[in-house]
């Protein structure tokens, strides 16, 4: 039996097909997605998975909004079921809706905030001195406040 002759995908059959949208997409990813409930792929009797067109295309749309958007899957998961499971033609006629923004078109959408930077990346934290400057209180910097303590010579005072 050949592709051709049947309705469903396998989970490689499936990979190949997103490889060139997705070229870091895995098994395992699919698999991952699968387990965290944003996929539910039917089963053969012995176990394999069975993927339909549906079940293809929902897992594009949700591998688009985590490359375009960078939504979490507890996002992508709640839109998912808000529409009943079918994903989106754009994420901005959900945000949009959500949002009631008057536009009924949904072509203005909500800014997404930028992903986390990772520890130690350009750009993620002040200089030590920027940051001990912006963390104190106003005038409470080098030169202000109370002199340090001295200590009194120890020994004798001539």
């Amino acid at each position: 039996m050949t592709v051709e002759d049947r309705a469903f995908l396998s989970i490689g059959e499936v990979l190949s097909l997103l490889k060139e949208e997705f070229p870091d997409v895995t098994i395992s990813k699919i698999r991952f997605l699968e387990s965290q409930g944003l996929l539910d792929p039917e089963r053969t009797p012995s176990g394999y998975r069975k993927f339909y067109e549906t079940d293809v295309e929902r897992l594009r749309w949700i591998l688009r909004q985590q490359r375009e958007h960078f939504l979490p899957l507890k996002v992508i998961k709640g839109r998912l079921r808000t529409t009943g499971g079918q994903p989106l033609d754009d994420v901005g006629d959900h945000i949009g809706d959500s949002v009631g923004d008057g536009d009924p078109e949904g072509e203005v959408a909500a800014p997404v905030a930028a992903p986390p930077r990772p520890a130690g990346a350009p750009g993620t934290h002040a200089s030590a001195a920027t940051s001990s400057a912006m963390a104190t209180p106003a005038g409470a910097g080098l030169g202000a406040g109370p002199p340090a303590p001295t200590r009194a010579p120890s020994g004798p005072v001539a």
